[in-house]
């Protein structure tokens, strides 16, 4: 029996998961909460190890022993910061578990493998952050996921930030406020004059400002405009994503699948409705899909793949690294 292991390393810890090569739907789950730590070389290997070996033990005796035949890791920060996992993991699993099978993704791409498996199409991974993915299975194509302060547009932290804005034109008396805004606003984080002080030190300023989303989508719900052309503005930012990223008409006859991926869309309608209308406009030949499952799904999909010789997806040295027994 050939078990392969799916690891999904992202903001909230670390999740690994266990599964038959042939029934990667039917998985066992081990769960960390503590984030795997980023130092000056990037995301390290030490620290990931640290948590992930001892989930691992924990699923093979559940699982009643055995060996993992592959692994492969979806990593936020992999394409920028994934330097230390791509140098130290290949070696130190071979070691470890007696892995030969590996790969190293960005969660973007375990995003996409979850969500559309390994056929073309565009995937749109949406939470405090927001990038697009596609790839016609010769390439990927990345859209935005730039971060905060220069990208992710539409997203949580996005949306959050114009909301807040919105809501202190208000408190000034400028023009595009939103009283209904304000009123949020000071409901959650107190007296307007006070949000500075509580927002600029954190170090967790884009998860503080997308916890402001769900207000701006329930004041749209309510009727204010203002926080209705919010999310309009979003919807138009993640659909031109998107279409950046589709692989072009002529190579999709049948019309490109986009699926929507992350927290973000449980904003639902405030939302979901302006992105259909964005996306048909943008998009005309794009047929949007739910996503089949998230972003650990996805690693074990690729996990399957490499255990029986079945990737499709393509190989990237930043966002799917597939080291070979010279890089071990």
């Amino acid at each position: 029996m050939r078990r392969v292991l799916g690891v999904d390393s992202g903001g909230s810890g670390l999740r690994a998961a266990l599964a038959e090569a042939g029934n990667p739907g039917k998985a066992d789950t081990e769960v960390s909460r503590e984030p795997v730590r980023t130092g000056a070389a990037g995301i390290e290997a030490g620290h990931l190890l640290d948590q992930l070996l001892p989930m691992v033990r924990t699923l093979l005796d559940r699982a009643g022993g055995g060996t993992v035949s592959a692994v492969a890791i979806g990593a936020a920060g992999m394409a920028t910061l994934g330097g230390e996992l791509r140098a130290e993991l290949p070696a130190a699993l071979a070691s470890s578990l007696g892995v030969r099978r590996l790969a190293l993704a960005a969660d973007a791409v375990t995003a996409y493998a979850g969500a559309l498996g390994q056929q073309p199409g565009a995937v749109v991974a949406a939470g405090t952050g927001m990038i697009a993915l596609g790839t016609d299975l010769t390439d990927w194509h990345r859209a935005d996921g730039w971060g905060h302060l220069l990208g992710d547009c539409g997203g949580g932290a996005w949306i959050g930030r114009a909301g807040l804005e919105a809501a202190l034109r208000a408190h000034d008396g400028r023009r595009g406020g939103s009283a209904a805004l304000l009123a949020r606003m000071e409901s959650v984080f107190g007296p307007a004059p006070e949000l500075p002080g509580l927002l600029y030190p954190r170090a967790d300023r884009p998860a503080v400002l997308a916890s402001f989303a769900p207000e701006v989508a329930r004041c749209a719900a309510d009727g204010d405009e203002v926080a209705a052309d919010v999310l309009a503005r979003a919807a138009g930012h993640i659909a031109e994503a998107a279409a950046a990223v589709c692989p072009p008409a002529d190579e999709m006859p049948e019309g490109c699948e986009v699926a929507l991926t992350g927290g973000l869309f449980k904003l639902g309608d405030p939302l979901l409705v302006p992105l259909r209308a964005e996306l048909a406009g943008q998009l005309p030949y794009a047929r949007p899909v739910s996503a089949a499952g998230d972003p650990l799904a996805g690693a074990l999909l690729l996990a399957a793949a490499l255990a029986t010789d079945t990737l499709r997806l393509p190989r990237h040295p930043a966002l799917l690294y597939v080291p070979t027994e010279q890089d071990r």
